[in-house]
């Protein structure tokens, strides 16, 4: 008995923190804040507390509920309220600017020079003087502005005007045509067949992924064959 209710515990926990997550967003999954983090680290916790918790279940999911809560509450009270951003998931610091270090906004964001270095080096700026402007987010990321000289080069910089880019749909996947796909394209089976055709493939399942763009060009990757 007892190893059917871990079994029925563990699904309890797996359900709950799959319905909490989907409630709180995929910001979990991205750049987190300070809360954020904190609040994931415990709910996850809190969720392998319930899986072996057999006789009061309930207890651990009353407080995944609340920090669930919790952070729904914050996250709309920041986006109703900006003015609290500052506050519960702090501002952003500038380090860097214009060749100047700012040695206090580097304490307040609790990093040595050595760090700050390493950040750099991550962004791929091995050295300072290709920096115009370095900011530290509040969710622990550096934002890098190069200076003029050393951005990269753009069409704009040539005076041209290239289309809009467009981006690509999978039409063929794992050997199976994406019909649903292909309808909101405006196409149809018979125009894939003939580009299967023009490219040397007899049929969609010779092809493990096969996009198309905004201009119709078709790309194919076909089935690896090689053991």
């Amino acid at each position: 008995m007892d190893i059917v209710k871990v079994v029925l515990t563990s699904l309890l926990s797996v359900v709950a923190l799959f319905i909490i997550a989907k409630i709180i967003g995929h910001k979990q999954l991205a750049q987190l804040d300070f809360f954020d983090y904190i609040s994931g680290i415990t709910i996850g916790s809190i969720a392998a507390e319930l899986a072996t918790e057999l006789e009061t279940p309930l207890q651990p999911l009353v407080a995944m509920l609340v920090y669930g809560a919790v952070s729904v509450v914050l996250s709309l009270l920041t986006h109703k309220l900006p003015r609290t951003r500052k506050y519960i998931n702090g501002s952003p610091s500038i380090l860097l600017d214009n060749g100047k270090l700012y040695r206090n906004n580097l304490k307040k964001a609790k990093l040595d020079l050595s760090e700050f270095m390493v950040l750099c080096r991550e962004r791929g700026y091995f050295d300072l003087n290709d920096i115009q402007t370095a900011v530290f987010e509040h969710n622990g990321q550096l934002s890098i502005l190069p200076v003029s000289e050393k951005r990269p080069l753009n069409p704009q910089d040539m005076g041209l005007k290239p289309q809009a880019a467009h981006i690509s749909t999978e039409i063929i996947m794992d050997g199976r045509v994406m019909q649903e796909n292909l309808t909101r394209m405006g196409l149809d089976e018979v125009w894939l067949k003939k580009q299967l055709k023009a490219q040397g493939y007899g049929s969609a399942s010779e092809i493990i992924l096969g996009v198309c763009d905004g201009d119709r060009r078709v790309t194919l990757y076909a089935v690896d064959t090689d053991k």
